[in-house]
C-alpha cells in the first residue's frame, strides 16, 4: 500500500467546533488537526501525474504532531469517493489495477497522554461506526486490501435439534422471525426433508419482515373484544375503492400512478436526436420511512432513505423518471446545549441511538446531499419534536421519538405505455443494475422491523446500507435511455433492490408473473471477494436495481450500460417452475433451493388485541408564564420555529421545472405552504405536493389527528 498525503480535511470554523467537542469529552486535548491521506494499492509508485490528479484543496500547512485517529471506510467497502476517484483516474491513463481510497487523518494533541478509554471516547466522536473504521497506525489501513477466503455456506440442523435450532439462529443471527413464521418454517423444512441453508433463511427474514411485509398493517383487529372488519391497509384501500378516479396504478408497485396532463416532453431518441413529444405526462408519488438507519447513524440513514425512495420512482412499471422529493423529521427533545428549554426533561435513550441533536444535524445534511447529488430539487418536509409524560391508568409513560420518523417522498413521471409491468417470458434475462455487493447493509428488514433496542447492537450497526448518489445517477440514466425509447423500451419489468438486498427484489420481480428463477450466485458483482453466501446475496450495498429484459434487446441494453459507466450483470433467468436456485460455482453448492410458495407463500396472518385505555393530560400550568415567556417558547419550539437551515441545504431550482418551492417574495421567507413543478417547459400545467401531520394530537384523539393533518 502506497500513502499520497492530500490537503486539509477541516475549515478553521469546522475545526474550532471539532476541538469544542473533544474537549468537552476529555479536557486534557489542546489542539486537534487533519488531512486526507490517500491510500493506493496496485501501482508501485505515485509518479508526477498521479500526484497532480491527488492534489486539490487547501494545502496542509500544519504539523503531523500529536495522537493519530486515522478514519478509514469500514473494511469490506468500498466508499462512494472511492467509486468516483478510480472512475476519474481511469479515465486519465492510470492503470485498471490503481484502486485508491481516501481517509482522515487526525491529530489530537493532549497536555497528557490518552489512556485507551479515551482513545475510545475520542474516536467515537470522529468517525461513523455504521461505515468507517479508526486506527492509530497508518499501516493498519492496509487492511482495506485485504481480501479473505470466500466463507462457507451454513446450515441451521432443524432436522437434527428441531424448533430449538431455529429458535437459536434467530437470536443469534437478528433474523426477526415471529413465533409463528418459526413453526412455519420447522414444518416446511421436514416436509423438504433437509435442513435450510443461513441464506434461505435470511432471505425468508427479509422477505417476510415487517418493512417489506407491512405484517402490522395487514394483521386482523380485536379491539376491547371486537373483531374489526378491516384491517389498517384494508382502510387505507377502501379510499381508492370508493374514490379512484384518475388512478392508473395503486398498492402493486413501488409507487402509485394517477393520470397527469398532455404536455410536450424532450425526449431523446435511440438515434441520438432530441426533440419534443405531445403526449400524456403521467404522475407517480411515493412516500416511505428510514426511521431506524437514521436513529443509528444520521447522516447515511437519511442519505439512504431519501436514495431508496428516489429509486422506487425510476423503477416503476418499466421505467421512470424522479423529478421533485421530501423530507421530513420526528425526533424527541433536541435538548441543546447551553439551550435547554423548559419544558425539556433528561429521559434518558438507548445507547446506540444518536440523540435528537445529533440527528437533525447530520441527518438534514444527508438527505439534502444525496438529493442534491442526485440531481432532484427537495421541495417539502417538515420538522417536529415532542417528548411528553402521559398519565395511562395509575402508570406515566412518555411518548416522544428516540428512534425518529424520518420521512422521504416525492413525485416522478412516467409514460402512458410504461405505467404497468410487462409480463415476464420464461427465459427472460434477469439482471442486476448498479454497484458492486459490498460487507455493509445486512438484515436491514429484519432489523428495522424490531422494537427498538431489542436487537443485538452489532446487528443494528450491520443492517444499514451505505449512499452512492452519483451511482444511483448512472442507473437513471440507463433507465431514462429506455423509457424513452417508447414501445421499444427493453425493459420487462424493473424493481429497485433496498432491504434484504438481492434476496428480496429478485424473487419479488419474478413471483409477481408467477415464476421462478435460475441465478447464479458468483455473477453478482463483488468488491469483497471473501464474502460468504449469506453476505453475497442479502447486503444492501450500494444503489441498484434488478430487471427482466427482452431477450433479442439484452446487447442493447448493455451498450446503454456501457455508454452510461453503469456496473451491471446478468445473474440468471426467469424459469416455468415457480421455484428459486441460487447456485453457488465457487463452493459448489446451492445456497438457495427453495419453493417460491415456501419463501412467499403465506405464513400465519399476525393477530392484534388491543384494549382501550384512558390518557390523561397534565392540568396546563400557566401560572409562572408571563405572556411574553409564552410568546418566546411558542416562537422557540422546533414545529413553529424557522426552518431555513434545513432547506438552504439543498438544491431547490434544478430540472428548470420548479415553479414553487419554500422560499417566497423578494425576501426569500420560508412560507410556502405547497410545492409546485411544470409538466414541461412552456406550459402552464403541472403537479403540486404539500404534507400535514399532527401526531401529538394522537394521544388525545387520533380522529382528530387525521383530520388536522
Amino acid at each position: 500500500m502506497l500513502i499520497h498525503r492530500g490537503a486539509e480535511a477541516l475549515t478553521l470554523f469546522r475545526r474550532a467546533r471539532l476541538l469544542s467537542r473533544l474537549q468537552k469529552l476529555q479536557p486534557q486535548v489542546e489542539a486537534v488537526s487533519a488531512r486526507f491521506l490517500h491510500l493506493l494499492q496496485g501501482v508501485d509508485t505515485i509518479d508526477n501525474e498521479l500526484d497532480e490528479l491527488l492534489t486539490y484543496g487547501t494545502a496542509f500547512m500544519e504539523q503531523e504532531k500529536g495522537q493519530l485517529f486515522l478514519v478509514i471506510p469500514r473494511p469490506g467497502t468500498l466508499s462512494p469517493w472511492a467509486s468516483k476517484a478510480a472512475d476519474i483516474l481511469h479515465h486519465a491513463g492510470q492503470p485498471d489495477t490503481l484502486v485508491v481510497e481516501r481517509g482522515t487523518a487526525y491529530w489530537i494533541q493532549c497536555k497528557s497522554a490518552l489512556s485507551e478509554e479515551a482513545k475510545v471516547q475520542l474516536a467515537a466522536e470522529l468517525h461513523d461506526r455504521m461505515t468507517q473504521a479508526v486506527f492509530y497506525d497508518e499501516q493498519k489501513a492496509s487492511c482495506l486490501f485485504v481480501h479473505q477466503q470466500p466463507q462457507p455456506l451454513a446450515r441451521i440442523d432443524i432436522l437434527g435439534a428441531g424448533r430449538q435450532a431455529l429458535e437459536q439462529a434467530n437470536r443469534e443471527r437478528g433474523f426477526a422471525l415471529s413465533a409463528d413464521e418459526i413453526d412455519y418454517l420447522v414444518e416446511n423444512f421436514l416436509r423438504l426433508q433437509r435442513n435450510p441453508t443461513d441464506v434461505e433463511l435470511m432471505m425468508f427474514a427479509q422477505a417476510n419482515s415487517e418493512h417489506c411485509r407491512h405484517k402490522i398493517f395487514n394483521a386482523s383487529w380485536r379491539i376491547d373484544g371486537q373483531e374489526q372488519p378491516r384491517s389498517l391497509f384494508a382502510m387505507i384501500r377502501h379510499t381508492h375503492q370508493t374514490s379512484g378516479a384518475g388512478v392508473l396504478s395503486a398498492y402493486s408497485d413501488n409507487a402509485s400512478v394517477i393520470a397527469g396532463h398532455t404536455a410536450p416532453r424532450w425526449i431523446r431518441h435511440g438515434d441520438g436526436r432530441y426533440n419534443y413529444v405531445d403526449e400524456p405526462i403521467h404522475i407517480l408519488m411515493k412516500v416511505e420511512t428510514h426511521n431506524h438507519p437514521t436513529g443509528i447513524a444520521p447522516f447515511a440513514g437519511a442519505a439512504t432513505g431519501a436514495g431508496g425512495e428516489i429509486r422506487d420512482e425510476g423503477a416503476t412499471g418499466q421505467g421512470s423518471r424522479p423529478k421533485a422529493g421530501l423530507t421530513g423529521f420526528s425526533v424527541s427533545n433536541l435538548r441543546m446545549p447551553e439551550f435547554i428549554q423548559p419544558w425539556e426533561q433528561d429521559y434518558g435513550r438507548p445507547g446506540r441511538m444518536a440523540s435528537a441533536m445529533e440527528i437533525m444535524l447530520q441527518g438534514p445534511l444527508g438527505g439534502a446531499a444525496f438529493n442534491n447529488e442526485f440531481g432532484r430539487p427537495n421541495l417539502c418536509g417538515y420538522f417536529r419534536t415532542l417528548e411528553t409524560p402521559v398519565q395511562v391508568d395509575d402508570q406515566i409513560r412518555v411518548y416522544g421519538y428516540h428512534k425518529p420518523i424520518m420521512i422521504a417522498g416525492g413525485y416522478g413521471n412516467i409514460r402512458e405505455g410504461h405505467v404497468l409491468k410487462r409480463a415476464i417470458p420464461e427465459g427472460a434475462p434477469l439482471l442486476v443494475l448498479g454497484g458492486p455487493a459490498m460487507l455493509i447493509g445486512l438484515g436491514g428488514g429484519a432489523a428495522s422491523s424490531m422494537n427498538s433496542g431489542s436487537s443485538r447492537e452489532d446487528l443494528d450497526f450491520a443492517s444499514v446500507q451505505r449512499d452512492n448518489p452519483e451511482m444511483e445517477r448512472r442507473c437513471q440514466e440507463v433507465i431514462d435511455a429506455c423509457w424513452a425509447q417508447g414501445m421499444n423500451n427493453p425493459i420487462i419489468s424493473i424493481h429497485d433492490v433496498g432491504a434484504g438486498g438481492l434476496s428480496n427484489a429478485m424473487p419479488e420481480l419474478v413471483h409477481e408473473h408467477g415464476l421462478g428463477a435460475q441465478l447464479h450466485l458468483r455473477k453478482i458483482p463483488s468488491a469483497e471477494p471473501g464474502m460468504s453466501p449469506v453476505e453475497l446475496w442479502c447486503n444492501e450495498a450500494q444503489e441498484r436495481y434488478v430487471l427482466a429484459v427482452e431477450p433479442e434487446r439484452l446487447y442493447d441494453f448493455i451498450a446503454l450500460c456501457e455508454r452510461e459507466r453503469c456496473p451491471w450483470a446478468v445473474l440468471g433467468h426467469a424459469t416455468q417452475e415457480a421455484h428459486l436456485i441460487v447456485d453457488d460455482t465457487l463452493l459448489q453448492d446451492n445456497p438457495v433451493d427453495m419453493p417460491m410458495a415456501v419463501l412467499l407463500g403465506k405464513p400465519p396472518r399476525m393477530q392484534r388485541d388491543v384494549i382501550t385505555r384512558q390518557e390523561v393530560l397534565a392540568p396546563l400550568q400557566l401560572d409562572d408564564v408571563s405572556l411574553d415567556d409564552a410568546v418566546n417558547r411558542v416562537l422557540q419550539l422546533p414545529t413553529v420555529a424557522n426552518k431555513s437551515f434545513l432547506i438552504t441545504i439543498g438544491d431547490r431550482s434544478v430540472t428548470g421545472l420548479v415553479a414553487r418551492e419554500q422560499m417566497v417574495g423578494p425576501w426569500q421567507v420560508p412560507v410556502a405552504d405547497c410545492a409546485v413543478t411544470a409538466s414541461s417547459y412552456g406550459r402552464f400545467v403541472g403537479e403540486a405536493m404539500a404534507m400535514g401531520e399532527r401526531t401529538p394530537v394522537a394521544i388525545i384523539n387520533s380522529a382528530a389527528s387525521a383530520r388536522l393533518a
